[in-house]
């Protein structure tokens, strides 16, 4: 039985844990709390719940810990933070004594584990204001339904830097994404089978056995004094060489399409309409934006007018092709609909965006990308010789350095690895000297550039037979990865496990009678399926979030979990590619450190 669709998937099960864990903990009826957040938690619960979900929760006003504050010392306050120095420093400052204290008494909840030297510190200073101190384990950010992020973008540069003198900081970089992973695991109430990618890097086992004996230590024993065993779920985990390809092709499916080629900054695209500029999140709440979001753009262009005649027909409002100005003007008309109609503006003004920036340069280039990153043409034929179809690219003056250097990789991926003098050839031509480490540094990740790899690619799923675009012909490595993960087919020694005693994997979603999971509110979002849960080292695409998607529509009984360090676009991966081997002293990477 395929796990029932939630309304927002993770995000509801992170929100429902909050409320559990926190809100539910603390509440005493009639009586209202001041929260106080610090950067993370601010992100963790904006991407979960709404200011009047609080209210909801007795909460009145909520305020950044870093930030002055005057003293309300009438009222309790509900501290939801992350367990670092800073965060526990501010709250210290907040009752430093019985006469300064800004709060009647405090609830301190963290976000995970709360190392002894800080407990220690608050429980030295003013353990008679507290009335609850717990760790609650949500240390990531629900991006999507079926997206998580650990919010550590800089985790990409110690990773991957060859400069040996981030050895120690790479150490306790990979100690702190562990921590995470596991309360991504703890939060979906799963101990996973952890498998990881053998080659060709080792951060992947290094990352795999650090979650593994965390893990352990975290299921040691439940709250009946048993061990918990291994639950029907696997997690994977992944270097981002895995797949270069998949990170810098033009996509033309609308999220990935837009996040690529229009200025969207934390979710937000700016428009006009009307004449007047406004502003929209692209989020879940929006149905029309979940269920257009992984479709192609020129699916996208017909459906959403479609939409909007279907609204309008009802009133027979409008006549015709319906445009954005007629729009605007159904907007006027019927105020009942303003609010259905203004998202069809959105998205309509979204895809014609990315339309005029598809017609100026992306159409010539897409088809060159995809003949480079499959090694065929649109008719099956084999490329015969890919400099032959990169050279014009390279040739075009109305393309900017960045699809060149996009393009250039592209060739470089598709032949494996090439020579010095051709490399050299290239960047001279093209006239990117001072971009080269954007081509070069793909070396720390694993993938070959130079000299040529003389190990084969790896073989792809042959897709010849499922119906695509000519320009959107490359499917994501990581969907061949979850579609094999979940049919058993994946090779245990490129695959191993780090479970000592892994879980019979059964994609279909059988559970054993012996295996019965503990009762709580994740009970209405899985019943009887599994789990895949994937991790990515240094960013995911918006193309492999949608495969999660895909591939769970696809496979009923089982779910795909996504995450990674961050998300990344192709122009701000380059720009950390090109910065990998640079000296970086001061990088913040541990959360509000």
């Amino acid at each position: 039985m395929a796990p029932p669709v939630t309304e927002r998937g993770l995000k509801s099960v992170v929100w429902r844990k909050i409320k559990t864990t926190v809100f539910d903990d603390c509440r005493k009826e009639g009586e209202w709390k001041i929260m106080l957040l610090d950067d993370f938690t601010t992100r963790l619960l904006s991407s979960c719940c709404k200011m009047t979900d609080l209210l909801e929760e007795g909460v009145t006003v909520i305020e950044n810990i870093y930030k002055n504050r005057e003293p309300v010392r009438q009222m309790k306050a509900l501290y939801f933070i992350s367990p670092t120095p800073k965060s526990v420093d501010c709250f210290l400052r907040d009752f430093g004594s019985k006469s300064e204290k800004k709060y009647k008494a405090a609830y301190i909840y963290f976000t995970d584990f709360c190392p002894d030297s800080l407990f220690n510190k608050i429980k030295a200073s003013c353990s008679k204001s507290i009335r609850r101190c717990k760790e609650i384990n949500i240390s990531f950010i629900p991006h999507e339904s079926q997206v998580y992020t650990l919010d550590v973008p800089d985790a990409f540069y110690y990773c991957y830097s060859p400069d040996p003198s981030n050895a120690g900081r790479k150490e306790a970089v990979m100690e702190a994404m562990a921590e995470q992973i596991v309360t991504v695991c703890a939060t979906l109430d799963e101990n996973p089978g952890v498998r990881y990618k053998s080659k060709p890097l080792d951060n992947a086992s290094k990352l795999a056995q650090l979650v593994e004996k965390k893990l352990e230590d975290y299921y040691k024993i439940d709250e009946n004094g048993l061990i918990k065993g291994k639950t029907q779920s696997q997690l994977l985990i992944i270097d981002r060489g895995f797949d270069p390809v998949s990170t810098v092709l033009h996509e033309l499916t609308f999220q990935a399409m837009a996040y690529d080629l229009l200025p969207i900054e934390k979710d937000t695209y700016k428009y006009k309409t009307d004449g007047k500029e406004k502003e929209a999140v692209l989020e879940e709440d929006d149905d029309l934006w979940v269920r257009v979001r992984h479709r192609h753009i020129a699916v996208v262009l017909e459906e959403i007018p479609k939409l909007m005649k279907e609204i309008s027909s009802t009133k027979k409002a409008t006549e015709g092709k319906t445009s954005l100005s007629a729009l605007t003007q159904l907007m006027k008309k019927m105020p009942h609909f303003r609010k259905q109609i203004s998202k069809q503006v959105v998205h309509l003004n979204l895809a014609e965006d990315c339309m005029n920036k598809f017609k100026l340069n992306i159409e010539k280039l897409c088809k060159t990308e995809q003949d480079l990153a499959l090694g065929t043409d649109a008719e099956g034929q084999r490329v015969k010789d890919s400099m032959l179809v990169l050279l014009p690219v390279l040739l075009n003056k109305n393309h900017d350095n960045c699809d060149k250097i996009r393009a250039v990789l592209l060739y470089i991926f598709g032949v494996n690895g090439t020579t010095e003098e051709n490399l050299d050839r290239l960047i001279h031509n093209v006239k990117i000297e001072d971009d080269s480490d954007m081509i070069r540094n793909w070396s720390h990740l694993g993938v070959p550039i130079v000299p040529p790899s003389q190990q084969a690619k790896p073989p792809r799923k042959d897709r010849s037979a499922e119906e695509t675009f000519q320009l959107s012909r490359w499917t994501p490595f990581i969907k061949d990865i979850m579609e094999d993960a979940i049919d058993n087919r994946l090779d245990s020694k490129e695959w191993p496990y780090c479970s000592r005693c892994p879980a019979v994997w059964n994609g279909s979603g059988a559970v054993s009678a012996r295996q019965k999971p503990r009762t709580n509110y994740l009970e209405l979002d899985r019943k009887n399926g599994s789990r895949l849960i994937i991790f990515v080292i240094g960013g995911i695409t918006y193309s492999e979030m949608r495969c999660a998607y895909e591939v769970s529509q696809a496979h009923k009984s089982c779910e795909v979990i996504i995450g990674s360090t961050h998300i990344l676009t192709p122009r701000k991966l380059l720009d950390d590619i090109k910065m990998l081997n640079k000296s970086k002293d001061k990088v913040s990477f541990l959360k509000d450190e």
